[in-house]
């Protein structure tokens, strides 16, 4: 969708922030901010850098937030998030996905020739080969290691030492490090649960550091983990960096999954707000959120506003979402309802902007700027 951003001469105005046209990603910085001083203050605690991923958002505006929190960078998923944060000034950035191709590896190797601070994972020799013979000047890579998810990264510790020679062979790349992410922890319900999932995963990351250090590749840079998994990871002491991202605003699928486990201990700091716009019958209002508006690879959008606390939301179709009324209230066309959604991530990238407000005053409009940026 393409969501219409406010009228720019409110801001700053008291009021202003029901001025906000629905459906719209609103971010409440007075939570945000406390959400970015929570989680800086725990990685400070554990001795861990802190550099949160910024396919959560893709805006700008937030990752310098972050930076200026504490954080020693961002992590981007792909090139074109990592070209579009790149060119709004962020010089710290970490590419979690491998890429592959000559021209991927001639965009990689402009990023880091244009930033201060560029680094991109590999997992296959043929990765280092490419991404070797595109750089002008040194590159730094880590090693992409599966932690049993099957999604990327090495499989094995035989196949970690054949990417580090692989690396070894190309004069332009600077080995520092490892990364191992495992999203498949993030969302476990119960701390002890993913406690558990965490630990296995490590003892096996373990095997592949001790691998690589006997091939000599450097292994002090440790980064992975995420929100869910932020106190194993902290507990198991492997890592070095981690990368949540979701901390920073929270969705439903988080907070049925964490609970009241500490790793849930984040505000709700980013809403989908919406509209009533038609009241005319007896059990239910129609909002104008629906398919488009949120992620639906989850549950249920579930209402925010207290008003409608426990009502139930189901989608009405592409452009609208049927939320059943209030026992014993009336509910008129135009209300506000705001909604925490399902899945931060893929649904802040339905939104061009993010309205940015403190109590009832929208302060800033942020642009989405790596909206969509797939490649």
């Amino acid at each position: 969708m393409t969501s219409q951003a406010a009228d720019e001469s409110v801001i700053g105005q008291p009021g202003s922030a029901a001025l906000i046209p629905t459906p719209a990603a609103v971010l409440d910085l007075d939570a945000f901010d406390r959400n970015l001083a929570k989680m800086a203050a725990r990685a400070k605690a554990a001795g861990l850098a802190l550099r949160p991923h910024s396919k959560s958002h893709k805006t700008s505006a937030i990752a310098h937030r972050q930076i200026e929190a504490g954080a020693v960078g961002i992590c981007c998923a792909k090139l074109a998030e990592a070209e579009a944060m790149a060119a709004a000034g962020i010089e710290a950035i970490l590419v979690t996905s491998p890429i592959v191709g000559v021209g991927p590896a001639a965009r990689a190797a402009k990023l880091a020739a244009q930033i201060a601070d560029f680094r991109i994972v590999i997992d296959h020799p043929d990765g280092a080969a490419e991404l070797g013979a595109a750089a002008t000047s040194p590159i730094q890579v880590l090693i992409d290691v599966d932690p049993k998810l099957g999604r990327t990264g090495v499989a094995s510790p035989e196949q970690a030492v054949a990417v580090a020679r692989a690396i070894a062979a190309q004069p332009n790349l600077k080995p520092i490090g490892v990364q191992c992410y495992g999203g498949q922890w993030q969302h476990i319900a119960g701390a002890n649960e993913r406690a558990a999932a965490v630990a296995d995963g490590m003892t096996y990351l373990g095997t592949v550091l001790a691998a690589l250090k006997a091939e000599g590749y450097p292994t002090g840079l440790v980064t992975g983990g995420g929100t869910g998994s932020f106190a194993a990871d902290a507990a198991q002491g492997v890592l070095t960096e981690v990368q949540p991202g979701s901390y920073a605003f929270m969705d439903r699928d988080y907070r049925d999954a964490l609970g009241d486990d500490p790793d849930g201990a984040f505000e709700q700091a980013l809403a989908i707000a919406t509209t009533v716009i038609s009241a005319n019958q007896s059990g239910w209002v129609t909002v104008d959120g629906g398919l488009k508006a949120f992620a639906t690879d989850r549950d249920m959008p579930q209402p925010l506003t207290p008003k409608f606390a426990g009502c139930g939301f189901r989608f009405y179709g592409d452009e609208h979402g049927r939320l059943t009324r209030p026992h014993g209230q009336p509910v008129a066309r135009g209300e506000r309802v705001d909604f925490v959604p399902p899945h931060i991530d893929p649904t802040l990238d339905r939104y061009d902007v993010i309205h940015f407000v403190r109590g009832d005053t929208l302060v800033e409009i942020a642009p989405v700027e790596a909206r969509g940026a797939s490649q």
